[in-house]
């Protein structure tokens, strides 16, 4: 692969929250400190729904020289307000660009799946719901595809009138997103049991459409069974129903961090045979799902996070004595694949 990557987390905004309650500069410098030295990322997709803290890893990451994607991440916005998203962070983007560094801006990310207007369902977790029921999924394709592709045609303007680099989109397959307009084909894929069997032929295919490729998220949740359902992973985790912050699990679930580190590898591995030129974890830590080892194990949050390092509430960890957080299987699984 060209670049290799991982995301980076500053926040995730929805219904007037704004995720990642701590942001300490000086934590997300070292972090991404150690995302290049330690984990030898060569880019990083800073995601995420306020711009001034994108702007501001952005630039720490521009200062390390790592390729940045320039990631604004919209839940539950209008059009006009993920417009109005967009044309922001495309201005502070092209200023991280004017300053020599490698900036690619990432157009949002699964808007239908997201954003009231493009499926049915007024919550994110009812439209995620509809996948669940294929029959129904396929009914709303077409549409689907259409109204994402023409708000996409819109959003892209915006930003090149803003923004003189690279630009993508970060889509899923259901969308099937007319390429056209943009640099290069991004694609949030994972592998689940179901497709596993057909997963090496979709990145072959992908490839051979022309333009270049990227993954711009795929992994595994921390608990047994995870890896076979993929993007999945989160569906164990009970919210709260109107902060929407993550509140327990649903059940208990054996943590398996072999397992994780084992699916992460083996994607990466199969993302660099199949020609891809840019991947991109997900992700460096959730800091909303803490790990929690004493007490009930559905309290565990970090079971479910993606995370390659399980956050800690109640002090430093031992690998790195200044950072809230240790690394799990998975961080050493990349570190080794992109040392190569």
């Amino acid at each position: 692969m060209r670049a290799k990557g991982i995301s980076y987390d500053t926040g995730f905004a929805c219904n007037g929250r704004l995720g990642r309650e701590r942001f300490d500069a000086e934590v997300v410098r070292r972090e991404l400190t150690i995302i290049r030295n330690d984990l030898h990322c060569t880019a990083v997709r800073i995601m995420g729904g306020d711009p001034d803290r994108i702007e501001l890893a952005a630039g720490y990451a521009a200062d390390l020289g790592l390729e940045v994607w320039f990631s604004p991440y919209p839940l539950e916005l209008t059009t006009d307000e993920m417009l109005s998203l967009f044309a922001d962070c495309a201005e502070r983007a092209e200023r991280l660009r004017q300053r020599g560094a490698e900036v690619v801006f990432v157009t949002g990310a699964e808007l239908s799946l997201m954003n009231k207007g493009f499926l049915p369902g007024d919550s994110t977790d009812e439209r995620v719901a509809l996948l669940s029921r294929p029959e129904q999924a396929r009914a709303h394709i077409a549409e689907t595809g259409a109204r994402v592709n023409e708000f996409l045609a819109e959003a892209v303007d915006v930003v090149r009138a803003r923004f003189g680099g690279k630009v993508t989109y970060a889509a899923v397959p259901l969308e099937n997103v007319d390429w056209t307009p943009f640099d290069i084909m991004s694609l949030d894929l994972y592998r689940s049991a179901e497709i596993a069997d057909r997963f090496a032929g979709g990145i072959r295919h992908l490839v051979a459409q022309g333009k270049p490729v990227a993954i711009t998220e795929f992994g595994a949740a921390g608990y047994r069974g995870a890896g076979d359902i993929g993007a999945r992973g989160l569906e164990v985790v009970q919210y709260d129903s109107d902060s929407r912050v993550p509140v327990r699990l649903d059940g208990e679930y054996d943590r398996d961090e072999a397992g994780q580190a084992t699916y992460v590898r083996e994607l990466l591995e199969a993302f660099d045979a199949g020609g891809i030129d840019t991947a991109f974890v997900f992700t460096f830590a959730l800091y909303d799902f803490p790990h929690r080892p004493d007490g009930d194990p559905r309290d565990d949050l970090d079971l479910a996070s993606y995370g390659i390092v399980k956050v800690l509430e109640d002090g430093p960890g031992a690998t790195y004595p200044d950072m809230p957080w240790e690394p799990k299987a998975a961080f050493s699984a990349v570190a080794d694949c992109y040392r190569d």
